[in-house]
């Protein structure tokens, strides 16, 4: 059976949401059913996602979504991986202000059969469940790559896609789809690869064009941290991670804190984090389907 995946994402800033679409698009199990994209530039964020569909064969509704927060200015308003753009055929033009209108069609037309992944700031998301508060009954799951839920040396940050835009992650977490799951910052930062790993890992044709836009992000970066393909994966393989039950409030009265995920634990909680993960398996189940596919 394959997994119905809908994918929310900022791909274009941090390097590790192209891996994740790669991945999906790579995973024989995984049945991707729209790309909508989210924070400045969506529609080259949208080029970026229609790049990697073309490298895989693969013809998809990809739709923008939108660049501004709700309420906070943006903080996020280029997508500097497009600058590689010119170097892969990609689709130019897609059609503007449907992207949470395509998110709900297809949720009502598979109940309870979509898991919901996204990987940027929940803008998107946050109004697709204020316009239609049955949307998170309806889902089979909601898996987020967002929020912090460990306090490291007494210090209370905010984990960046929550950050972005607080309050749509707010109305997010008010939410109570069947299932969700949360793979924050404190578990993700586990996995990770250096440059020279990359160039040597990346061989398959949808990894090379990721490392062709790796080389944008490694400008700035030491290392390629696989925050996002986590979330994917364990979609797939939930036993990469363990989890813990309980609740979650987003921070919107500090202005310092805003964003900040509190966690509370709680056996019957109506959350779930991640709080640790199997590295080696996770980079054994990543690689897998890239690999099966270039022995054949």
């Amino acid at each position: 059976m394959t997994e119905k995946v809908l994918l929310d994402t900022d791909i274009g800033s941090d390097i590790d949401d192209a891996v994740c679409l790669a991945y999906l698009l790579a995973n024989p199990d995984c049945d991707l059913v729209g790309i909508t994209t989210v924070s400045g530039e969506s529609q080259r964020r949208a080029q970026l996602c229609s790049a990697l569909c073309v490298a895989a064969k693969r013809e998809l509704p990809i739709f923008p979504g939108s660049e501004s927060p709700l309420l906070v200015d943006s903080r996020q308003p280029s997508a500097p991986q497009a600058s590689r753009l010119p170097f892969w055929p990609h689709r130019e033009i897609f059609p503007k202000g449907q992207a949470v209108p395509f998110l709900q069609e297809m949720i009502h037309s598979y109940p309870h059969e979509i898991t919901l992944l996204p990987i940027g700031p929940l803008t998107n998301i946050g109004l697709l469940f204020a316009m239609d508060p049955e949307i998170p009954s309806l889902l089979k799951q909601l898996v987020i790559m967002g929020g912090k839920f460990t306090c490291a040396h007494g210090f209370r940050t905010p984990e960046w896609n929550i950050w972005n835009d607080p309050h749509a992650a707010e109305i997010v977490y008010r939410a109570n789809p069947p299932l969700h799951r949360s793979i924050g910052i404190d578990v993700t930062l586990s996995v990770s690869m250096n440059a020279s790993e990359v160039a040597e890992q990346f061989q398959h044709p949808l990894l090379r064009l990721v490392a062709d836009l790796a080389g944008v992000w490694f400008e700035h970066a030491e290392k390629m941290i696989f925050h996002d393909p986590l979330a994917g994966a364990v979609i797939f393989q939930p036993d990469i991670c363990r989890y813990q039950r309980g609740e979650i409030a987003v921070e919107l009265e500090s202005t310092r804190l805003e964003g900040y995920t509190h966690w509370e634990p709680a056996m019957n909680g109506s959350k779930e984090i991640a709080v640790s993960v199997d590295s080696e398996a996770f980079f054994s189940h990543f690689f897998a389907p890239f690999q099966l596919s270039m022995e054949h």
